[in-house]
């Protein structure tokens, strides 16, 4: 076999090696900067990740809370009295007008019913140089304070006790009414509450009324615990049907009744009369009881004629004017 004599060796083409070795470097260099830009993109995501979260965890405070601006509670009133159409006299005996027997000063007392929701008004009617007795409702927002502060200055108190009258339910007596539909141990339990809330009453005046105080069974019932509680009674005279003295009378209660109403038109000029009229009925009988309103003009036109009304008669206490009703 013949061997082939070796040609001679090939060399390398200079350009086209120097282009690859060129291509080579910058593949090299475009893979280590694709590779170095991932890195800087996963360490940036994760640096942000991380700053992210920190912020998450970082508890910043709550802006103050203001506190609610407390308003005061709106204090309803009630309605005060629901005064008969037409009044209803009162029968009492004359006094004799004899020589031989000269008459006592007549005495006069002055009940200012419907409080317990003023307590303004009802200073006002103590700053009076005058003998007043103060019949205040139950459950109102400054009963006791009332109260209290009148027992204080030596004015008698009384509870006024709501009624239901002729018009309920259109007409509400107010927060501790004693009510027709009640069962008497409903009753009891409600005119007890009622006693308790007024503190230091010596007596009780019926606030409304006109239903109740004509319905004897209920009125046995109320005239049972007074009795039981030596507590006299008043009856403000809110209907003519009223048994309130035979029903007093069957349970040996101290009792009296309203004469005039003093302010149930609210005008200067008739509660000037209507005090005159009560001036007159003490001097025909040797007592009177007249009951007024927290009202302002009531307040003016008493200081206006106490002089006048204390030269005639003796203010006294409702305490001074009660009697067995037997």
């Amino acid at each position: 076999m013949v061997k082939k004599k070796a040609g001679p060796a090939k060399r390398p083409i200079k350009g086209k090696s120097k282009r690859q070795n060129i291509f080579k470097n910058n593949f090299k260099k475009t893979i280590a900067g694709v590779a170095i830009l991932l890195v800087l993109v996963v360490a940036g995501g994760w640096l942000f990740h991380y700053l992210l979260e920190g912020r998450r965890q970082i508890k910043t405070p709550a802006p103050p809370v203001k506190a609610p601006v407390q308003q005061k509670p709106v204090v309803v009133k009630p309605t005060f009295e629901v005064f008969p159409k037409k009044d209803i006299p009162v029968r009492k005996p004359e006094l004799p007008a004899t020589a031989e027997r000269p008459r006592r000063r007549p005495k006069v007392a002055i009940i200012i019913d419907d409080l317990g929701y003023d307590p303004q008004i009802a200073q006002k009617f103590m700053e009076l140089d005058a003998v007043l007795t103060f019949s205040i409702l139950p459950f109102g927002p400054f009963q006791r304070q009332i109260a209290d502060s009148a027992y204080a200055k030596g004015f008698e108190t009384m509870l006024h006790l709501p009624m239901e009258p002729v018009e309920y339910p259109q007409i509400d007596p107010g927060e501790g009414a004693l009510l027709t539909s009640m069962t008497p141990d409903e009753l009891i339990e409600q005119l007890n509450k009622n006693l308790e809330n007024v503190p230091h009453a010596k007596g009780v005046n019926n606030h409304m009324g006109s239903r109740m105080t004509a319905n004897s069974t209920q009125l046995y019932q109320v005239f049972t615990i007074l009795k039981k509680r030596d507590l006299f009674f008043i009856d403000s005279r809110t209907t003519a049907e009223t048994l309130c003295k035979p029903s007093a009378r069957l349970f040996q209660l101290s009792f009296s009744q309203r004469d005039v109403f003093l302010d149930n038109v609210h005008q200067a000029r008739e509660i000037r009369e209507q005090l005159k009229q009560l001036i007159l009925i003490a001097e025909s009988h040797g007592e009177a009881v007249g009951i007024g309103h927290p009202y302002t003009v009531t307040v003016d036109v008493l200081r206006e004629m106490l002089p006048e009304i204390q030269q005639k008669v003796d203010l006294v206490p409702a305490s001074a004017v009660v009697h067995s009703a037997g």
